[in-house]
C-alpha cells in the first residue's frame, strides 16, 4: 500500500519505520522540508517528500502533527486527492503545548475540529499510544494480552481500512464508532496511554464521561507540563 505521512515526530517517524519494514510504499513529510529527512528516509526507506506531496502520495494520508500546527497546513491541501483516500489524524490537544484554542475550550470534539479545517473526513486512530510502545508492543493475533487501539471515524469503510491496518502492526483493532465518539479517547480518558487488551480497551471506552472532558484534560496537560519541567 502506498502511504503519505504528514509529519515526522515520535509517532510519524515510528509509523515510517513500522510501514516500510511491513513492506508498504511510504512517503513522509514535516514543516522543514525534505532536506531535513534525509537521515530518516536513509534508515526507513521512506520517502522525503513535501506536505503537498505526502497529501497526495497514496490510499492513506496519516496528519501527526501538532494541534497548534493545524491551522498552518497548506490551504487546500485535499482539494484534489481522492475522494477515497484515507486521511487519518493521530493529534492531540495539548494546552500547555499548543495554546489555547477556544472551539476545543468550549467543547467541540478535536478530530471534528481537524476534519473541519482540511475539509475531508477523518479517522482518529494512534492518539492514544505512546511511540515507544507503538514501536515495540505489536504481536500477533491471538496473543494473551495483545494491546488494543480504539479507532473512530467516518465513514465506515475509510475506518475499515484503518482497522486492518492495526491489525497488520500487530494490536488488536477496536472499532470505537463515529468521528463524534472520538472523545472517548482523548488525553485524560480512562483509554488514553495505558495499553489496554481489547476487553480493557472496550471496558475504558464505555467508562468515559464527557461532562469530565475538561478534567480529563487538565490531567493530561499538567502530566505534559511536569514532563517538560522535568526535562529543564
Amino acid at each position: 500500500m502506498k502511504i503519505g505521512i504528514i509529519g515526522a515526530g515520535l509517532i510519524g517517524g515510528t509509523l515510517a519505520r513500522r510501514w516500510t519494514q511491513l513492506g508498504h510504499e511510504v512517503s513522509i513529510a514535516n514543516s522543514r522540508g525534505p532536506d531535513t529527512l534525509r537521515e530518516l528516509a536513509k534508515e526507513t526507506g521512506a520517502k522525503a517528500v513535501t506536505v503537498e506531496e505526502a497529501a497526495k502520495a497514496g490510499e492513506v494520508v496519516v496528519v501527526t502533527i501538532p494541534q497548534k500546527a493545524v491551522p498552518d497546513l497548506p490551504k487546500g491541501l485535499f482539494a484534489n486527492v481522492p475522494k477515497d483516500v484515507v486521511v487519518i489524524d493521530t493529534g492531540n490537544y495539548y494546552p500547555v503545548r499548543d495554546g489555547s484554542i477556544p472551539e476545543l475550550e468550549k467543547g467541540t470534539v478535536e478530530s471534528e475540529w481537524v476534519s473541519k479545517l482540511i475539509g475531508r473526513p477523518v479517522i482518529k486512530a494512534f492518539n492514544n499510544i505512546y511511540f515507544s510502545s507503538l514501536a515495540e508492543k505489536g504481536k500477533p493475533k491471538g496473543t494473551p494480552g495483545r494491546v488494543a487501539l480504539p479507532i473512530a471515524g467516518d465513514p465506515p469503510e475509510h475506518r475499515a481500512k484503518v482497522l486492518k491496518l492495526v491489525e497488520e502492526l500487530g494490536f488488536d483493532a477496536i472499532d470505537s464508532g463515529s468521528l463524534a465518539d472520538s472523545w472517548r479517547q482523548q488525553p485524560g480518558t480512562p483509554v488514553y496511554t495505558h495499553d489496554l487488551d481489547a476487553a480493557g480497551v472496550k471496558k475504558a471506552l464505555a467508562e468515559a464521561e464527557r461532562s469530565r472532558l475538561p478534567e480529563y484534560r487538565k490531567k493530561a496537560d499538567d502530566s505534559l507540563k511536569a514532563f517538560f519541567a522535568s526535562q529543564k
